[in-house]
Formats: structure tokens, sequence, C-alpha cells
């Protein structure tokens, strides 16, 4: 108990990290050959990783929806000769944290230990990477928190609204799946699959490694090959096609009675290596990243009162790229609320952005970046990042050159390029009201800025 307050006491003094200017990137190659970016960070005795394989739920066979998340809530569940009970005991004795996650594109992990501890915390997670026990209990214990968590995702307007949207936009793609897969996926899932899901994507030629602390490039390489040195060297290739979001109805509404509506809305967007990036995300800013600032908060909330929020950002998946944005409101109000923000995508491609927004979009997203870096794990994972785009060991220092680039002209172009409201897609979940009564006029002079 007392090496638990205290590890929490120095993950809380890992919090005040350094500005992302003075980040120091290391790449550090073990001898067997394992890749690593460090930052070392001497005045605090913590460390920590962040990892990745390029293994995401996509890779799921068809029938074992699931399948990447489940390994993902297992692989902490004992491993070698250590059952759940003693892996788990021995993590809490050593005041380790080890978590995994699988997400569409890639399943992640992350470790964070104390330094004196490291050799162990080193040794449990390539144990538990190279030597899953995958035990029928456990496996049962954790495919019921699965279906738990399934059943509670189903009563939560939000949640419902996100999985359609994208079920409909990628429909007949593995986008379209739940990561979490359904309850008959999940059910049909074998202590089999799990050792093959493993043994086949959990390898080293899709592997990413960031890692941040009390350590440096001569102790961390070898604690490098402890970890990952035992999986294997590479995995046979799985062929996910590209996609873009599916002729669609332009709106799909889901009856829920509940008393306000909630809305997913989205368009086809660009990929992370798209070279008009940098102008998509300043657009966005403008459009709807910039809370307060943005404009459809001035006009869906502050001009109207419709709604506590609205948003929009950008999500660059590996095989498709787009822009989602949510709102929600009562049920009265959801036409106009619609409306409202078509007019505002209309406006932003027709019409474009000013050059203040431009200024203090640029402003914000040069300033509020050092924010990326406020503690040991947010470092870790930056560092992940940026080798999963493959934007270079530089790219901390040369981000901001890059927004600050950015032209009225590039983001104008990039508007008229994505915001279409003839491609913009809805689900709505609830019991709307005034979807095809509500009609705005989105004359220039209307909705002039």
């Amino acid at each position: 108990m007392i090496r638990s307050m205290s590890l929490l006491l120095v993950f809380c003094l890992a919090a005040i990290a350094a500005p992302a200017s003075a980040v120091d990137i290391k790449q550090v190659v073990s001898p067997g050959g394992v890749k690593a970016w460090l930052v070392e960070e001497p005045s605090i005795p913590l460390i920590a990783l962040s990892y990745e394989f390029e293994a995401g739920a996509a890779t799921d066979p068809d029938g074992k929806e699931g399948l990447a998340y489940l390994v993902s809530g297992l692989l902490n569940e004992g491993a070698g000769d250590l059952d759940s009970l003693a892996f788990q005991k021995r993590l809490e004795e050593r005041a380790i944290h080890m978590g995994f996650d699988a997400g569409r594109d890639q399943f992640s992990g992350s470790l964070k230990t104390l330094s004196e501890e490291r050799d162990e915390a080193f040794r449990l997670l390539g144990l538990a990477l190279s030597q899953p026990r995958f035990d029928e209990d456990a496996i049962e214990r954790v495919r019921e928190q699965v279906l738990s968590i399934q059943r509670r995702e189903s009563d939560r307007p939000r949640t419902v609204a996100s999985r359609a949207w994208m079920a409909h936009a990628f429909e007949g793609h593995p986008y379209a799946r739940n990561t979490k897969g359904t309850a008959e996926s999940v059910a049909a899932i074998t202590r089999d699959d799990l050792v093959a899901y493993a043994g086949t994507h959990l390898t080293r030629d899709r592997l990413i490694v960031g890692v941040v602390g009390d350590i440096t490039p001569e102790e961390l390489a070898p604690l490098l090959d402890v970890a990952f040195g035992s999986l294997p060297d590479t995995s046979p290739a799985v062929a996910i096609a590209e996609t873009a979001i599916s002729d669609v109805n332009p709106v799909e509404v889901i009856d829920r009675a509940v008393p306000q509506s909630v809305a997913i809305f989205g368009l086809p967007g660009i990929r992370r290596d798209d070279p008009d990036w940098f102008a998509a995300l300043v657009m966005n800013q403008i459009l709807g990243q910039g809370g307060f600032s943005s404009r459809l908060m001035e006009e869906v909330r502050r001009k109207r009162g419709l709604t506590y929020g609205v948003y929009t950002y950008l999500l660059p998946m590996q095989h498709a790229g787009i822009i989602l944005g949510s709102v929600a409101t009562v049920n009265a109000r959801m036409g106009e609320s619609k409306s409202v923000i078509e007019m505002v995508v209309n406006q932003m491609a027709t019409e474009g952005v000013t050059e203040k927004e431009l200024m203090d979009a640029k402003t914000y997203l040069t300033g509020s970046y050092a924010l990326n870096f406020d503690s040991s794990d947010a470092i870790a994972g930056q560092l992940v990042g940026i080798q999963r785009y493959d934007l270079g060991i530089d790219y901390i220092d040369a981000r901001n050159s890059l927004v600050e680039a950015i032209t009225l002209d590039d983001v104008n172009r990039v508007a008229a390029r994505l915001l279409s409201t003839d491609a913009l897609f809805w689900v709505i979940v609830g019991q709307p009201e005034g979807l095809e009564e509500t009609a705005l006029d989105m004359t220039p002079e209307a909705v002039a800025p």
C-alpha cells in the first residue's frame, strides 16, 4: 500500500513535463534489433513506456469480431508460470501498471514503473506478450466483462449513434464493425483463436515503441529485448482494403424514447499523410474543434441556445479519413440544429474563412501544442504516434512551423475540397422532430460571419 501511494505521487509529479520544444529524442536499438525512441528524464524515478502493433480490430476474422479486444483484456491475466492471481499480485507488489487496448488499426499497450523496479517490469511485460496463459477461467471472466460492457454501451445514445454511423458509412468493410464485437461473436471466440491472434499479430515487424523517464539508452537497449525480443520477427500480411464512406441515405434515425436526441454527423476526410493535413487541421479548428471560438458553437449554442456543445474532429484512420461531429439537443429542436450545422458547413465551403479566424486558429494550435507533453505517459504516446505516421524524429521541433505556414488560400481551398453538405451523413438516436420541415436562409448575406 505504501509503495502504491509512493508510485501515485511519482505519477502526479510526472505531469510536470518539459515543454515540447525541449524534448530531446534519441533512437535506441537493442542488441536484438528492437527499435525505440527515448526521452530521458532523470529527475523523476519513473519510466513510462508506450507501444503499439499494427494489428487492430480490423484484422478480426469474420464471425470473431471482438477478438483483438478480448486479447487486450487477457494479456495481464496470467503469463508464463504465473496464473492470473499471481501475475496481478506481482504487479501490485512492485507497483507496476500494465495495460492493453485494441482499436481499429492498432493493438496498443503501456507500462509504468518506478525506476528501481524496471528489470521486473520489463520481464513481466515480456511474459505477458510472448507467453500469455489464456487460462479458461480467465477467458470466461474477461469474456463476461466484455459482454457486460456491450450491454451498458447499448444504452448510451452517443455510443449507439457512433457505432451505427460507422456501420452504415463503411458497410462491407472491417471499419463497419464494433471493435468490441457482438454478443454472438464474442461468445464464439475460443482459446485457440486467442493464441493464434497473439502469435500472429503481436510481432516485431509491426511494433512501435516510445519510452520516457529515468533510464539511459545503454540501460534501455537490453531491456527492449527482455520485453519484445521473444516475439516472432514477422507476421503474415493482412490485406485490408482502402475505403471511403459508402453511398448512404443522408439521415438514419434510431428510435429511442429519450428526452433529447443525440446525433453523429460526418463527411469524408483526409489521411494523416495527405499534403493538406495541416490546412485541414486549421480549418477544423475554426469549424468545430475550437470550443467556444468555433463557428458551430457560435451559431448553434451562443446565438440560438440549441445545445450545450457541438464539435467536429478529424479522424485519420489507416485506410480512410473522415471528419466526424456530434450534437445533442431536445427532440423538438434537432431539425433546427441539423439545419444550422449544415448552414455553417455550407458557408465555410463556399465562402471560406476570415484572416482573423485563420490567425486565431493558428495561435491556438501552436500555443496549445505543449499540452500534448504534460506527462510522461503523454510524451511516450506522442513518440509512438509520430513514428506511426512516419513524421520524422524532428517533428516536435518542426510541427508549429508547419501550422504557421498555412495560408488563407490553403484553408479555403481545403474547405471547398472537404466540406460538402451533399456528402454529410447523419445518424440520430432519439425521437427527433423537424428534420424535413426546418429550412434556413443559406444565402451569403444571411450567414456572413
